[in-house]
């Protein structure tokens, strides 16, 4: 007899402003919670002392997670000069201090920061969740044990230098998944010859969702004592999804997709992931993502991740 499941079926995607002091994962539980919902995941976790764009998937929405996971982030992140730390921020003790050289302007840096932008390889904090034989690294870091961690290739799209004080830079970063802020600020700090760990770090843009997009849990927890219903702050799954292109299916062609099988479709040039909709008169809803493989004049659609029911556009 199959366990049933605790929580009702809620389906979509709400962005939340993820406050500092808490984990991803507690921030997860309050708002599954909140929500009575019976699935729901996040797209990435944020450090404890972080803040900004945790984006939270429901039910159906959960499929699609690792897309999320897998784009592109951005942050705004304050640098305190002069001091590294076991960590990289500034919830690790200290382990070397060094005098800040003088004169830094926006001349001096400009160069330097100019090394860290494009294509760099970056080794990840001993500090972060990637995994080591099945195990996050944190783990190891905190038994004082050190894995060799190869670099590994990330993009920063953008570097802009917001403000410069006595011991502290204010930077803005959008980069590839992947991306350490805290491996960015250690080596900024190495390049300018005093190290620095990382004090504030806010993510202000993740799966193409902003912080205008974001609602605080204090809010959500204030609706819910006034009796309010919160499924109207969720957005559908395709809001995640729009950096792959559209394709809108008929007739035996959305059939055939719906019974996982793959279709031929004529004169298209689509190559990857393509979003999926019905197109008939009484359902124009989302489907889901297929596989594109070109083949001469026509393309291949291969359902990959298809939703049960259809949400909002």
């Amino acid at each position: 007899m199959s366990r049933r499941r605790k929580g009702r079926d809620v389906n979509g995607i709400l962005v939340i402003d993820k406050p500092a002091g808490v984990t991803s994962n507690g921030i997860l539980q309050q708002v599954k919670r909140l929500f009575g919902a019976a699935k729901a995941g996040h797209t990435g976790a944020l450090d404890p002392l972080a803040t900004g764009v945790l984006p939270l998937c429901f039910g159906e929405a959960t499929k699609f997670s690792q897309m999320m996971l897998d784009s592109d982030k951005a942050y705004i992140a304050t640098a305190r000069l002069g001091v590294r730390t076991e960590t990289g921020d500034s919830e690790g003790a200290v382990v070397a201090e060094k005098p800040v050289p003088a004169g830094l302007t926006v001349e001096v840096l400009e160069p330097l920061l100019d090394g860290f932008r494009g294509d760099i390889q970056q080794v990840p904090s001993m500090y972060s969740a990637l995994k080591h034989k099945g195990r996050p690294l944190y783990e190891y870091a905190r038994e004082g044990i050190e894995v060799e961690r190869p670099a590994r290739p990330v993009t920063i799209y953008e570097l802009t230098l917001l403000d410069i004080r006595e011991n502290e830079l204010d930077i803005a970063v959008s980069c590839t998944k992947g991306t350490y802020i805290r491996s960015l600020v250690e080596d900024i700090g190495e390049a300018l010859g005093c190290g620095a760990h990382v004090t504030a770090l806010r993510r202000t843009m993740a799966s193409g969702f902003t912080l205008a997009d974001a609602h605080a849990v204090s809010d959500l927890e204030a609706m819910r004592e006034r009796g309010e219903s919160l499924d109207g702050l969720l957005v559908a799954p395709d809001a995640a999804l729009s950096m792959f292109p559209e394709h809108r299916l008929a007739g035996q062609a959305l059939v055939s997709i719906l019974n996982g099988q793959p279709v031929r479709i004529p004169g298209q040039a689509y190559d990857g992931f393509v979003r999926l909709y019905a197109n008939e008169s009484a359902n124009e809803s989302f489907v889901g993502l297929a596989e594109a493989f070109p083949e001469g004049e026509q393309t291949n659609l291969v359902p990959r991740r298809l939703v049960k029911s259809s949400g909002k556009r």
